[in-house]
């Protein structure tokens, strides 16, 4: 795919990446810097809403461990929301799955939301839209698909807005 892609394109570059490194099916709950991205998703492979992010946990760690490789969209609150299906489910069995974060502008929340991966010991990377998003999916896979652990891309609120 492309090297380097306009913001506005960030969301549908991100999507086909995503399809093209094989993770899939999709699920989140609704969050508005990932709007974008779900719009993308929606369109191109679908992406099942789910009203509270560890029942989304849920649903995508049976479909890991049916041999898919699920991605979950959620906002960087949820992840306080779904700690304990992360820490009792997810970490200890390593159940392989994506979970991309939309991000807040608030600097305390992106840094808690950080710290608190880190200590649940899910590896994590922030989107750069400036770098080649293949690139940056592609190390995503290396941690999900092939060391079958869970991961995270952290998107920041302004990674989709238009240029």
């Amino acid at each position: 795919m492309t090297a380097l892609v306009k913001a506005g394109d960030v969301a549908k570059e991100l999507c086909r990446e995503l399809i093209a490194a094989d993770f899939g099916p999709y699920f989140g709950t609704p969050c508005r810097t990932l709007n974008p991205l779900h719009a993308a998703l929606h369109g191109q492979v679908g992406i099942l809403t789910v009203a509270r992010e560890e029942n989304a946990i849920g649903i995508a760690s049976g479909t890991s461990l049916a041999g898919r490789c699920p991605v979950v969209l959620m906002e960087n609150a949820g992840i306080g929301q779904c700690v304990n299906a992360i820490s009792a489910l997810v970490v200890p069995y390593r159940i392989p799955m994506l979970l991309v974060v939309g991000l807040t502008s608030e600097p305390t929340q992106v840094r808690l939301t950080g710290s608190l991966l880190e200590n649940l010991g899910i590896a994590s990377a922030e989107l750069d839209p400036a770098e080649p998003l293949g690139v940056q999916v592609e190390e995503l896979s290396t941690i999900v698909q092939r060391r079958l652990q869970p991961a995270a891309l952290l998107v920041p609120p302004a990674a989709f807005a238009e240029g």
